[in-house]
């Protein structure tokens, strides 16, 4: 197994694609498997050997990887940008030293030129690191748009990496043309531009751009009398009283001109989106999901059951230990949330009912006050009992949860609550299902504090009434 970081993370990204058909059960024990295998043998398990037991697994046949495919489509792409690189560099220095005998090669167009390309390359590694892809419409068109997130990273780098191979060839076959060139044509340099400019301050230009090469070839820097004899103006017929032998004199500095600002940043740029491709895929395989969910599968023993059944499609178990209770024979009545609006059953007042409202609307202090009135009202009784009337229909909250914590604290020793949930028809009893999340809702509070009654059927006694309290 090749231990490319790019060939690598591509066929693992491939391999744990096609894992995600699998059960889980399966991957678990086939990957537990070979953990233990390398424990065995004194082996450290990584992706290069899980992907090399992967193929062995796979039997034969399964030589071409993903990451061979994948590649091998990348060198296509790369080739087809060196190919035209060479055919736009060859016709782009052509065009720069296009000499018809009446007008000088321009010195200032082809250092413009040259500016451009610095850009170019620069912006092209600029655009990779921050993953914009102006070649999108390329890969759509090699069908590679809609590769897996992993994929999709790593495109704007292999881009970046075939234009520069681009680059590179595009600025080595233009600076062969332009050896050609320099030995077929007597070719005649000048520099001319529209600005005022000093032939002191174009040669202080050009030396400045040749500063790289003046220690290695001092020739190839232009002397301040070669600039001041080549500048040529288009209106001008000719420039008498200089020797034509020097205008071919500029050429030395073109050709480590193209050399050095043109051809080497772009060997550069290529050598570092190599880099940091190899840096950004060794990064993405080692926090790849996929990776994660190996090393917990190799690193975690599996539980075999004996079980084929799979529980989870099945909805959880909604019974519950407790049971309906008694309703408790009590005066005092807490409606909460609004619960018992606009008026309670008949059959639950009695004359001597005392009825307190709390929670929904009511403020913390009004929740305070009625804990504070009932504790007064269940002081001295044998057995302190107080009923809390709530809708069936709405979950058991936190607030009231914390309402009896508080009530438990306050209230003498021994009180009991019991919760009464009335159906949307206080006449008829709740739904069972409704009643369940109250019954489980007991069970997290203090033991023998709280229960749950169904509220009476009955008929009503005419002569009852209760008074609510505020």
């Amino acid at each position: 197994m090749s231990q490319n970081p790019l060939r690598l993370l591509l066929d693992f990204d491939d391999r744990i694609q096609r894992d995600r058909d699998q059960p889980s059960a399966f991957l678990h024990r086939r990957d537990r498997r070979f953990a233990l295998d390398c424990e065995q043998q004194g082996i450290t398990p990584d992706a290069s050997h899980w992907l090399a037991h992967m193929d062995r697994l796979s039997g034969p046949g399964g030589t071409v990887t993903a990451g061979s495919r994948e590649l091998r489509l990348w060198y296509r792409v790369n080739g087809g940008f060196v190919a035209a690189g060479c055919l736009i560099g060859i016709l782009t220095m052509l065009g720069l030293l296009f000499y018809d005998g009446g007008q000088r090669i321009n010195i200032t167009v082809i250092l413009a030129f040259v500016l451009f390309q610095l850009l170019l390359a620069l912006a092209t590694t600029v655009q990779a690191l921050v993953g914009w892809q102006p070649w999108r419409w390329l890969l759509k068109r090699l069908h590679r748009d809609h590769a897996s997130p992993t994929r999709a990273r790593l495109q704007p780098l292999l881009m970046a990496r075939a234009a520069h191979a681009g680059g590179v060839a595009f600025g080595l076959a233009g600076l062969a043309t332009l050896l050609v060139m320099v030995v077929v044509q007597d070719l005649a340099f000048g520099w001319s531009t529209t600005l005022d400019t000093a032939a002191s301050g174009y040669h202080s230009l050009v030396n400045t751009l040749a500063t790289p090469w003046s220690w290695l070839w001092p020739a190839a820097v232009p002397s301040l009398e070669l600039v001041e004899a080549t500048r040529f103006f288009r209106a001008a017929s000719g420039t008498p009283g200089i020797d034509p032998s020097r205008w071919g004199q500029w050429w030395p500095f073109v050709v480590m001109l193209w050399l050095t600002w043109t051809v080497i940043p772009r060997v550069l740029l290529l050598i570092l989106s190599q880099g940091l491709l190899r840096h950004r895929a060794a990064r993405l395989l080692a926090r790849h999901p996929g990776m994660q969910a190996l090393l917990y599968r190799m690193e975690t023993a599996t539980l075999d059951t004996g079980s084929s059944h799979n529980d989870a499609a099945d909805l959880p178990d909604t019974r519950t230990r407790s049971r309906p209770d008694l309703l408790p024979d009590t005066p005092i009545m807490i409606c909460w949330a609004g619960a018992g609006e606009p008026e309670l059953p008949q059959r639950l007042q009695a004359p001597d009912t005392r009825i307190f409202r709390a929670g929904g609307r009511a403020t913390l202090a009004q929740d305070d006050e009625v804990l504070a009135q009932v504790g007064d009202q269940l002081a001295g009784q044998k057995a302190p009992a107080v009923i809390v009337v709530t809708r069936s229909w709405e979950p058991p909250t936190g607030e009231l949860h914390d309402f009896l914590e508080a009530a438990l604290e306050r209230w003498p020793s021994g009180a009991r609550v019991t919760l009464l949930p009335l159906a949307s028809d206080p006449n008829r009893p709740p739904e069972t299902h409704l009643v369940q999340p109250w019954l489980r809702f007991t069970e997290r509070l203090a033991p023998g504090f709280a229960s749950v009654a169904l509220p009476p059927t009955g008929e009503p006694d005419p002569y009852l009434a209760g008074s609510v309290q505020p």
